[in-house]
């Protein structure tokens, strides 16, 4: 197992970038250069890198007001091209690259209650200015399970074949994220992937670090979002850059995470045994949770290569630690859709 306490943030990017031997084949054989628009958030930096590590000599750019220089600087020495710009000012579309492959990962969660109005400007309109103006190229959208309605804890999670009941307007403002995709590549029969995932997890943010952080400062862990789906963020890279494959019109629906149910009290005892701390529980879980089936994933692509345990072990004593994390909390727990 890596010794994740000896690494800094570049070299955990360097891991979490590295990509399978599929991506590689894939990456290296499309036609034309790609794009990552939305590159500054969680896994827009590692993507562009993975990206750059698998694809020869093509241009990869990375798009984003990068808020964070820092990032940015990471971003660009693993050998990605950036360009600043905020994309909700079309005015500024001559300097986004023309490319033939995009990957659209913009969007808004936290702190959409409070500001519906920016919310659904990012998740519903910007989709709609960046489909028409990469109508001749090859889209994967990143969208959210969130547009799936809970179903039973037993049911395998729902599939990409069941009708979104998007809870609060985080969700529907998704689900018009993905319409708007829908409707320009229908009518302009552009190449669409949309990538419905949850949860991706890694040392500095995730359902794991939430977690951990609660245990380790004996916060109680609610059980009432009783079960979740987790994946390695390298493992949702490597998944999400291959989905360019599936891209048609109409557009294919992925759901993208790991293939198994986990039961929130379990993996929470897992984290106490790691820390040597029990966890204290609130609350009993609910019949429902929001959960997705990756069966169509996994059939395409194969299990993710990191389990459970080590996921768990690796993140834990990165937080542990007292490493950086990103202070942005998954808040998987949320039933109401209230983000």
């Amino acid at each position: 197992m890596t010794d994740i306490s000896a690494l800094d943030e570049r070299a955990l990017e360097n891991i979490l970038s590295e990509p399978a031997a599929e991506t590689r084949e894939i990456v290296s054989g499309l036609d034309g250069d790609i794009v990552v628009l939305g590159a500054g958030g969680k896994m827009g930096p590692t993507l562009s890198m993975m990206l750059k590590k698998a694809s020869g000599d093509k241009n990869i750019y990375a798009v984003s007001r990068f808020s964070d220089e820092g990032v940015r600087d990471r971003i660009e020495d693993a050998g990605v091209k950036t360009v600043r710009i905020d994309l909700l000012n079309e005015s500024l579309y001559s300097q986004l690259p023309d490319v033939k492959n995009v990957f659209y990962l913009a969007g808004m969660k936290f702190g959409a209650t409070g500001n519906q109005p920016l919310t659904w400007a990012m998740n519903s309109f910007l989709p709609a200015l960046i489909a028409r103006h990469y109508k001749k190229s090859r889209i994967v959208v990143f969208s959210t399970g969130n547009v799936y309605p809970l179903v039973e804890i037993n049911s395998g999670g729902a599939s990409e074949d069941t009708a979104p009941e998007p809870i609060g307007e985080y969700a529907q403002s998704c689900l018009g994220r993905e319409r708007m995709f829908e409707y320009f590549s229908q009518l302009n029969n552009t190449p669409v992937t949309i990538i419905r995932l949850n949860y991706a997890n890694e040392p500095r943010y995730g359902i794991i670090v939430d977690l951990a952080d609660k245990i380790l400062n004996y916060k109680p862990v609610d059980l009432t979002m009783g079960a979740v789906n987790l994946i390695w963020q390298r493992d949702a890279n490597d998944y999400i850059i291959r989905s360019l494959s599936l891209a048609k019109s109409p557009p294919t629906i992925l759901n993208v995470t790991g293939p198994d149910t986990l039961l929130v009290r379990k993996i929470s005892e897992q984290i106490g045994k790691e820390l040597n701390i029990k966890p204290r529980f609130v609350s009993q879980k609910a019949p429902t949770a929001l959960l997705s089936n990756a069966a169509l994933c996994v059939g395409k692509f194969g299990r993710p290569k990191m389990e459970l345990g080590e996921m768990i072990a690796l993140i834990v004593k990165w937080v542990a630690s007292g490493k950086t994390v990103l202070n942005k909390p998954t808040k998987y727990d949320i039933r109401n859709g209230k983000f």
